[in-house]
């Protein structure tokens, strides 16, 4: 609405109903109304920001002791929308700490997330000055089109601040009445989302925040801590979250590794035991890789930019810190809590972060989980499909081999077992090659109803034999063998010669395969190692077999 003053000028008379189109209701986060007050505290030069949860009261009250407001500080910052420190040239505190408010449209949040809001404040050597905005009121206000000189804050009430009056020199306080939908989250939850979203009350000794007298440390990541296996740092950061992580990993066998990157992003990554362990106490959210801006949260799960498909996405968290993007360009969106998704400088971000660091984490994660005789990455071409499923079958018949009571013991035992395991996945594919092709050729010889020679007769009787000889001295009257059939008795040899029997001299034969392949899988069927040459030997011979055997199939199908 544009007016007339009474000198005919005319002039912009702005609708309190642009309240809720800037944002009033923008902000549905509890979170995001816990981001806005405690980064006007962090603005304000405050040392300390104590919050205190009543979820029975369905209240909060959130005081620091920052440099506070006198009246005009009150009205024409505070209750200015679209007011903005950066707007007086400077684009950090006394402290020296870059400011985090940028539009100034922040604080709709606060004065909108409950029925009603107190707010008093106080510079040092002067007198609380404030006032409640009763949301009620607001929205009849608004109804009613009147213009923000004919809404008036209301007094606020000394009774709700009697405790934080006492021996406070300046600072603001903020009270709220009936939070919209309620306190639904328990006070675990919310000391856990601070100590993840809030890295600037962790990174900067002098700025401490409290809900309910407890600070907020990184002990409240202990449960995730303690659950992550590895971890990437990327181009030195220096986090206490990181240092307690590295403390850990000084007394276990996690891996870790430093990446250097070009230019000014910093963080880190790391990875969980399982996926499940990413779950927030007792809800549906789970820990993700956020980007912050000066310690800020800006962009929750930045992964949803640059996804991979791949196995290793549900296990992996962290944060990734871009301070160069807090610059003269607003890369924002209106609720603040996302970056422009098309946002160039952004983009390139992602770009770097997909090619210089998320492709090294799924190889080593991989690398590094079947290191530890653990599923890696089917996804990852680095070893065979067949290498993959031996490994994870030997990691699971390994694992039974674990007395974690027994610590010395198992120290040893699992040196042990991991000195098997290069030889096992070789022998344990090799196991299962042997197993199919000569089962497939003894029902390729009944199927083609082939009759047995006297050799194969004569070969099957000394093997029954020495089988009941065994069964006899064993007290074993049970069958072994499924069907009991004469040609189970016979190895690849014997079965090879009733198929494809030709001069294994004179030319290429099942049979000359055969007697190649007899020594070295008799010594993998009796659990022997093989050396490097046998591996070489076996592989090439099991080649020819199974393709003699497709051959074979062909010429009688």
């Amino acid at each position: 609405m544009i007016r007339k003053d009474n000198q005919g000028n005319f002039y912009f008379e702005i609708s309190l109903s642009v309240l809720n189109h800037l944002g009033r209701k923008l902000y549905r986060s509890f979170t995001t109304v816990l981001g806005e007050a405690i980064s006007n505290s962090w603005d304000a030069d405050a040392i300390n920001v104590r919050i205190w949860v009543d979820r029975e009261k369905n209240s909060m009250c959130i005081d620091d002791d920052g440099i506070g407001m006198n009246s005009d500080d009150f009205q024409n910052k505070f209750l200015k929308i679209g007011y903005s420190k950066r707007k007086e040239g400077s684009l950090s505190s006394e402290r020296k700490r870059p400011y985090i408010g940028r539009k100034g449209i922040g604080k709709l949040a606060l004065l909108s997330c409950a029925d009603r809001i107190s707010i008093i404040s106080k510079v040092a050597g002067g007198q609380y000055v404030g006032g409640t905005i009763d949301n009620s009121g607001l929205d009849k206000a608004i109804t009613d089109d009147l213009t923000p000189k004919e809404y008036p804050l209301e007094d606020w009430d000394r009774n709700l601040f009697e405790e934080n009056l006492k021996n406070k020199a300046k600072g603001t306080t903020i009270y709220f009445e009936n939070i919209n939908e309620g306190i639904s989250h328990t006070l675990p939850f919310l000391k856990k989302i601070i100590a993840l979203n809030f890295r600037f009350s962790l990174l900067d000794k002098s700025f401490n925040i409290f809900v309910n007298d407890e600070r907020i440390t990184t002990s409240f990541l202990d449960d995730l801590s303690m659950k992550t296996e590895y971890l990437w740092i990327i181009n030195d950061i220096d986090d206490p979250y990181i240092k307690h992580l590295n403390e850990i990993f000084t007394q276990t066998r996690n891996e870790s590794k430093q990446l250097r990157i070009p230019g000014d992003m910093k963080g880190f990554i790391a990875s969980v035991e399982k996926p499940r362990d990413l779950k927030i106490t007792t809800t549906e959210e789970r820990v993700g890789i956020d980007l912050f801006v000066n310690g800020r949260l800006r962009e929750k799960d930045i992964l949803k930019h640059m996804p991979t498909a791949r196995v290793v996405e549900s296990y992996i968290y962290g944060q990734i810190h871009c301070d160069f993007l807090e610059d003269d360009i607003d890369r924002f969106t209106s609720n603040r809590e996302s970056i422009v998704a098309d946002d160039p400088k952004f983009r390139e971000i992602i770009t770097l972060l997909r090619d210089e660091v998320l492709n090294k984490v799924l190889n080593d994660w991989d690398v590094w989980r079947r290191k530890h005789r653990k599923d890696g990455d089917s996804e990852n071409k680095t070893i065979t499909k067949k290498e993959r499923k031996a490994e994870e079958l030997y990691n699971t018949v390994a694992a039974e081999y674990s007395f974690p009571d027994e610590k010395d013991s198992n120290l040893k035992l699992e040196k042990w077992v991991a000195n098997l395991s290069e030889d096992a996945v070789f022998n344990f594919a090799s196991y299962a090659e042997c197993f199919i092709s000569e089962n497939l050729i003894r029902t390729f010889i009944e199927d083609q109803r082939i009759s047995l020679s006297n050799e194969a007769k004569k070969e099957i009787t000394k093997w029954k034999n020495r089988e009941d000889e065994s069964k006899g001295r064993g007290n074993v009257s049970i069958e072994l063998r499924k069907k009991n059939s004469k040609l189970s008795f016979l190895s690849m040899a014997g079965l090879a010669n009733l198929v494809d029997k030709r001069d294994p001299i004179k030319e290429a034969c099942l049979a000359r395969d055969a007697n190649e392949y007899k020594p070295i899988r008799d010594a993998l069927a009796h659990t022997a190692l093989l050396t490097d040459e046998a591996k070489a030997k076996l592989s090439t011979v099991y080649a020819n077999i199974r393709e003699r055997l497709r051959k074979l199939l062909q010429s009688n199908s």
